[in-house]
């Protein structure tokens, strides 16, 4: 089930996680005049993230459920807010063992911090297509600033189903995990420290 964007619980996480991600974007043809809200379509929203398992390959997974929305002005491509809130439970790695441990107090603590949160801070645009977006991700109680590469991929009418002005957006960074507290497996190289972070959503105006 989705998460109501009113339900605020302390976060979690080496994602994302996802990340992300509220979300700032940006339009190659501006076709707003005036800042609109942007909701994230909760069935194209992917928040994925790699990390190294003890040097031989990268394990990836990702958080299934998340929600956000963002206030944006796309012909002055200014970002006024935004929030993203992930599902800390969600995680899933295709090993049911692993995805049991990833919950558990070694690393995410799904019981106590129930949700993973990203609150926009500022978005710089560098080009019609790319720019920088800053927030802060909550994770395990702990608050710290990240910054995320986004890219606009396309800003248009969408061609089928709801038919909204829709945009297209990736999001990329890589964090490590134990700034904000999650140590397990770092100093014996089991898990590695750093987590690439992997973000692609639509976001329908509203």
């Amino acid at each position: 089930m989705p998460l109501p964007l009113s339900h605020i619980s302390p976060p979690a996480l080496p994602i994302a996680t996802g990340l992300v991600l509220a979300l700032g974007a940006f339009s190659m043809q501006p076709a707003s005049a005036e800042p609109r809200t942007y909701e994230i379509d909760p069935e194209h929203f992917s928040i994925g993230f790699l990390t190294e398992h003890v040097g031989y390959a990268d394990t990836l997974g990702m958080f299934l459920e998340g929600q956000g929305e963002f206030v944006y002005d796309e012909q002055t491509r200014e970002l006024h807010s935004g929030r993203v809130e992930i599902a800390t439970d969600s995680v899933f790695t295709n090993h049911e063992e692993r995805d049991n441990h990833l919950r558990s107090d070694d690393f995410l603590d799904a019981r106590r911090y129930s949700t993973i949160v990203f609150e926009v801070t500022d978005f710089e645009a560098r080009s019609d297509s790319e720019g920088t977006l800053e927030g802060e991700l909550t994770l395990l109680g702990e608050t710290r600033p990240l910054t995320l590469d986004v890219t606009l991929n396309k800003a248009d009418v969408y061609p089928f189903g709801h038919g909204q002005h829709t945009l297209g957006l990736s999001a990329r960074t890589t964090i490590a995990r134990s700034d904000w507290g999650m140590t397990y497996g770092v100093d014996n190289g089991m898990v590695g420290d750093e987590v690439e972070l992997i973000l692609e959503l639509e976001a329908i105006r509203q």
